[in-house]
């Protein structure tokens, strides 16, 4: 029997009970749709009680049925990280957490929690939980092919693969790693390019229980050394038998034995979802490795994503945003649809072709859409879309509103936030539109607060360096191999972004850290300079960075790509000094005719400055 607490106990604006179509709190009663903003995007939906107020709730694990508390029954806010539940209330009676376990127990089948025995119970202070039954990334293909088997799961090219086709594939690939010595929580490097043999891999890796580590597949051969002798995979898929001794590796293109059965493995479940590789801009090599478990609950709601919709992910695989999108795509039953390469009419062409709801981009190949004719734009029927997701880089404000007015305010999401998972803001096209420039508030799961050189908070509006904590406590989303995280006292750690809070919480960037210009004593972030060339006619892209001067420290010298050449010196510095201060107006431009930004979206600036300092000597 379970013996709830008294009415007296409850905090009645912050709690809420997850019924079957209503909410609860305090004494009064509200009815919800079930369409509701998931826990992952720190969207909140609102309860809207019979006396006109309203209840902010925090969905648990993207189920309409099952919220979680704001505050406990004292009325102090409660420690939320994704799904913790504090307690439930029901018919204004409000349950501990282990009432509410023993009421899944006792009343399974019931409406008492909706779904309740697919609800997490979780402690705030321990690990003891009931969970719904997430699947192992070693069954999960089996899963989706079970239910829809010649349904296609991945796109690629002119290659559309079943999910059938896709389980026994990376079953015999599995085994063949296996054979290799491949097992539980070992890393397996994947060094391949976008393409179906990228999934196979990763899913074979899954299968074993090991962890998939991706990189370039034009990595150079000393940095991809580097990069094992950090990692110390057991195999490297994508890389010359023999190139790196000490390591097992497989070439791009291998074939395991027609004789190795394609049938499912024993289920085995890794440590660790990923473990992605972080360079260039830090030095030396590290990695990443997400404290996430390779186990994914298909119905729990993440970043939007629809279930068995059709998801575009055009930038390359190895980078962590793509890889997450287009894996989780998969893991929700998704038609995933990948691009050897980013090109900017292709990719329209495919969300019309595919009837894509979900796509990922970068600003980059925002802006290389953007400056098709209008003619080709208008060519392609977009209204498939649902949802445009675009991160990894800051996008300009004046391509934000452009395509908020071409795609619709409700298409437009972005997401900000580090590979390292300590936590992330998001922003709809609808809310950026009344905090323009901004990327958003923390998500429920994690805080923000901002910094100055000598540790000390500062106060809304003042440009400091971001720093974030997970609810759940440091160390808790990853670790690092080859390198220490940048934290300070209480658990704080940055990523190395510049920017400001406003009083309302949102969060403007400003640049990072380790590429800010000291020119004459005044800061000027490159961001903000590149943002102002690249809206400039002619333009492809830009990169701004610090050349030593013999008066001012450092001059702010611009590196412009300029395609066809028909960009005037003269023309583009009227144009920057209408939108910046003169102190921020490069003193030299050099034009150039390649990208300077990857297809991720990534500069590399301290490379461009090496480069020119080299140049000079």
């Amino acid at each position: 029997m379970v013996m709830p607490m008294t009415r007296g106990q409850l905090h009645r604006d912050n709690l809420a009970f997850a019924g079957t179509g209503g909410v609860s709190a305090g004494n009064r009663c509200a009815r919800f749709h079930p369409a509701f903003r998931d826990a992952a995007t720190g969207q909140v939906e609102r309860a809207r009680f019979a006396d006109g107020s309203a209840a902010p709730m925090h969905v648990l694990d993207g189920l309409p049925d099952a919220w979680v508390a704001e505050r406990d029954v004292h009325g102090n806010p409660c420690t939320l990280r994704p799904g913790i539940v504090a307690g439930f209330v029901r018919d204004g009676v409000f349950y501990t957490r282990e009432q509410a376990a023993a009421a899944v127990a006792d009343r399974a089948g019931t409406a008492f929690l909706g779904t309740a025995k697919r609800a997490k119970v979780f402690s705030p202070t321990q690990e003891s939980r009931i969970t719904m039954p997430s699947i192992s990334l070693s069954r999960l293909l089996k899963h989706w092919a079970d239910l829809d088997p010649d349904g296609i799961a991945v796109v690629h090219e002119q290659q559309r693969l079943s999910w059938t086709q896709l389980e026994a594939m990376s079953n015999r690939l599995a085994r063949a790693y296996q054979n290799l010595g491949v097992g539980h929580d070992d890393f397996v490097t994947i060094a391949l390019p976008n393409g179906i043999e990228f999934f196979a891999a990763a899913f074979a890796t899954w299968k074993l229980g090991a962890t998939p580590q991706p990189v370039s597949a034009r990595l150079p051969r000393m940095e991809l050394e580097q990069i094992i002798e950090v990692g110390r995979p057991k195999l490297v898929v994508g890389a010359p038998e023999g190139q790196h001794p000490g390591v097992t590796s497989l070439p791009a293109g291998f074939q395991p034995e027609p004789d190795l059965p394609a049938d499912p493995l024993p289920e085995r479940t890794a440590t660790y979802f990923k473990a992605m590789t972080s360079g260039g801009s830090t030095g030396r090599p590290k990695l990443i490795v997400s404290h996430i478990q390779a186990a994914w609950d298909p119905d729990a709601a993440f970043m939007n994503f629809g279930s068995r919709g059709s998801v575009l992910v055009p930038g390359p695989l190895y980078h962590n945003g793509p890889f997450l999108w287009a894996l989780v795509a998969l893991f929700k039953g998704n038609r995933v649809t990948i691009t050897t390469r980013f090109d900017a009419e292709r990719t329209l062409a495919l969300i019309e072709a595919e009837q894509v709801d979900t796509v990922y981009l970068v600003p980059t190949m925002m802006q290389r859409i953007w400056n098709l004719p209008e003619d080709v734009k208008q060519r392609y029927r977009l209204d498939s879309l649902r949802c445009l997701w675009h991160l990894a880089a800051p996008c300009p404000a004046w391509l934000k509103r452009a395509y908020i007015d071409w795609l619709g305010a409700d298409v437009i999401w972005e997401l900000y936030g580090g590979t390292e998972g300590q936590g992330s803001t998001v922003i709809s096209g609808s809310e950026w539109l009344e905090h323009p420039g901004s990327v958003g508030r923390p998500v429920p799961t994690c805080e923000i607060k901002i910094v100055d050189e000598h540790g000390a908070t500062l106060p809304a509006g003042i440009v400091g360096e971001v720093f974030l904590r997970p609810r759940t406590g440091p160390g808790t989303t990853y670790h690092y191999i080859g390198a220490e995280p940048r934290a300070i006292d209480g658990g704080w750690e940055s990523i190395g972004d510049l920017g400001y809070l406003d009083e309302a919480g949102y969060l403007y960037l400003s640049d990072r850290r380790t590429d800010m210009i000291l020119s004459g004593g005044a800061n000027v972030y490159p961001a903000e300079v590149e943002a102002a060339i690249d809206a400039f006619p002619g333009v492809r892209s830009s990169a701004v960075i610090g050349l030593p001067h013999e008066d001012l420290g450092n001059a702010v010298h611009a590196i412009v790509d300029a395609p066809a050449g028909d960009v005037g010196e003269e023309a583009l510095l009227a144009h920057l000094a209408e939108r910046l201060v003169r102190y921020k107006l490069p003193r030299s431009i050099e034009f150039v005719s390649e990208p300077l930004r990857d297809d991720a979206g990534k500069v590399r600036r301290t490379a461009l400055r090496a480069e020119r300092l080299a140049g000079r000597r």
